[in-house]
């Protein structure tokens, strides 16, 4: 083939898409039943909303962002995730002069330049929610049982929600130090990405993939032990909220999150159908973010999900099957002078709110009933020259075998009542 997709990317062809409806439709009730709005944020945005918020020097903004110079001279970047968007039009639109919490969910794709695995694209596709204007732990807990609630509606069990607070501007610079006095007497053992972060971003060390590392870092000193007293009042709270929930957890002091903006509580959901990508989604608080983008200080927190690992996990899982909607009339046309009342019936069926298909490429009546067949239509209606001169249509019904003929005018009440009842 002369033009191929890009390298990390996919076409979700028609057989897919039920699946990816189905997901995204669980995704969207839920989120009605929770409380939450849909927002759309452009596909790009100013190069610097992402670098400000997330951090110049975490990966994704140094490695992975797909920027580029637009013809004014602009940078912009395709957004690598959702939280900073959605933030930066809850600004400028100033959502927050229609008073209380705004709870918010997206749907959209992301763009990271980076080595193509499974669960990992250079195009991805993010569900998200983000709440804007509460720092009140049971927020976070809503958040988070949002998420899980909605991995349980697809059937997914095979889950485990990771817990941390990554502090706050008042008590991480101490933990930042005291990492950095543990990790001083081996700094130079570490892999070149972490021996950056140790002077840059010295938690960062801590989400390392690498064996070597993991393992030196091991026995790190535990942040919850450098907490302020308000975000550890604020962890203890959640915990607790959780556990009255009924939602388990597992607290892991190695857990960050890979953006410069959280604050507090941090969370992932991991699957270990996923393989070494094992995380399915993840999020947390960010309660400087709002005031960073340029906006009053304002807490806010949130999560994003991505759905190719969903789908990969219901795949493995056996949970995937998702067809087609079956088309529920099928028009067959004999002979050229039945082609424009045929199309007048098709179009008379769509609106009646019937589903409804042809054949356009004048076969016989055979391969058309055939046709048919494969759709899973539940009639056939048929037009040929005694039909025609007597202003007929012949019905029949796909599920019983039966056949009768019917009256033009009166042929789509048949239909609806046929199709109706099945």
């Amino acid at each position: 083939m002369r033009y191929q997709r890009p390298r990390g990317t996919n076409d979700i062809l028609p057989d897919e898409t039920p699946l990816w409806n189905r997901v995204e439709e669980t995704f969207r009730t839920l989120c009605k039943r929770y409380g939450y709005h849909e927002i759309r944020t452009p596909i790009f945005e100013d190069t610097d909303l992402f670098t400000r918020s997330m951090g110049e020097h975490t990966d994704v903004v140094s490695k992975e962002m797909y920027t580029f110079t637009d013809r004014g001279g602009r940078s912009v970047t395709l957004k690598p995730e959702g939280t900073a968007p959605v933030v930066r039009a809850y600004v400028e639109n100033n959502l927050a002069a229609q008073g209380g919490l705004s709870k918010l969910y997206y749907i959209t794709p992301i763009f990271r330049y980076e080595r193509p695995q499974a669960g990992r694209y250079r195009q991805a596709h993010q569900l998200g929610v983000e709440a804007i204007g509460s720092q009140h732990p049971a927020l976070d807990a809503e958040v988070i049982a949002l998420a899980m609630h909605f991995y349980r509606q697809l059937g997914i069990s095979r889950l485990s929600l990771v817990l941390n607070s990554v502090g706050c501007p008042v008590c991480r610079p101490t933990y930042r130090e005291r990492l950095r006095e543990f990790a001083r007497p081996f700094v130079q053992e570490l892999c070149e990405a972490c021996q950056t972060r140790y002077e840059l971003n010295p938690l960062r060390m801590l989400d390392c993939k690498r064996e070597k590392c993991r393992a030196l870092l091991h026995d790190a000193p535990d942040i919850i032990e450098s907490l302020c007293e308000e975000c550890r009042t604020h962890f203890d709270a959640l915990r607790q909220y959780l556990d009255g929930l009924g939602i388990p957890y597992v607290v892991d002091k190695h857990l960050v999150r890979g953006f410069d903006y959280y604050t507090k509580t941090a969370f992932e959901i991991v699957s270990d159908a996923l393989g070494a990508q094992n995380a399915l989604g993840g999020g947390g608080r960010y309660d400087g973010l709002v005031e960073e983008i340029g906006g009053p200080p304002t807490p806010g927190i949130g999560f994003a999900l991505g759905i190719e690992r969903a789908i990969i996990v219901m795949k493995e899982l056996g949970l995937a099957e998702a067809k087609r909607e079956a088309v529920e009339a099928f028009v067959a046309a004999l002979g050229e002078e039945a082609t424009l009342p045929a199309l007048k019936l098709l179009q008379a069926l769509r609106e009646a709110g019937i589903s409804a298909e042809t054949d356009y490429q004048r076969r016989s009546l055979k391969a058309q009933m055939k046709v048919a067949d494969r759709l899973g239509c539940r009639v056939v209606l048929l037009l040929g020259e005694d039909e025609l001169a007597q202003r007929t249509v012949t019905l029949r019904d796909m599920v019983t075998k039966e056949q009768r003929t019917v009256p033009l005018d009166t042929c789509i009440e048949e239909v609806l009542q046929t199709v109706r009842n099945a």
